[in-house]
């Protein structure tokens, strides 16, 4: 068995790459593999805003991440400099400058990069989409 990390640097829009992290991170599950943790970075911060509004006819890839993450109990990690440059605030965030509004909340956590080479570190592999 190994021990996996995802890095996403895809939007959820933009093209398919965010859709197969996300079906990677089952198959990880479903062979009894571990999967430490899902770093979203770059474009791929936008999976974590809750405000998104999908068309009825789409899949909304941030109910998937949040079911996985709740099932699973894995950690959904986001780079704090990648989000905050997008839009995508915590509430600690949103306190600090002063602000009501956020639409970044767990499972999701803000992180730096330094979180994410601790989880590559206690991975063996490393797959980035």
């Amino acid at each position: 068995m190994y021990s996996f990390c995802l890095l996403v640097n895809s939007s959820p829009i933009d093209s398919s790459s965010a859709y197969s992290a996300y079906r990677f991170a089952e198959s990880v599950l479903q062979l009894n593999h571990t999967l430490n943790g899902i770093f979203f970075y770059q474009a791929g911060i936008h999976n974590t805003n809750k405000l998104a509004n999908m068309a009825s006819d789409e899949l909304n890839l941030y109910q998937k991440w949040l079911g996985l993450s709740q099932q699973h109990q894995i950690p959904m990690q986001v780079c704090i400099t990648a989000a905050n440059r997008r839009g995508i605030i915590s509430e600690q965030d949103a306190e600090d400058i002063d602000s009501v509004h956020f639409n970044l909340s767990a499972p999701f956590e803000s992180a730096g990069l330094g979180e994410l080479i601790q989880m590559m570190a206690k991975s063996d592999r490393v797959v980035q989409f």
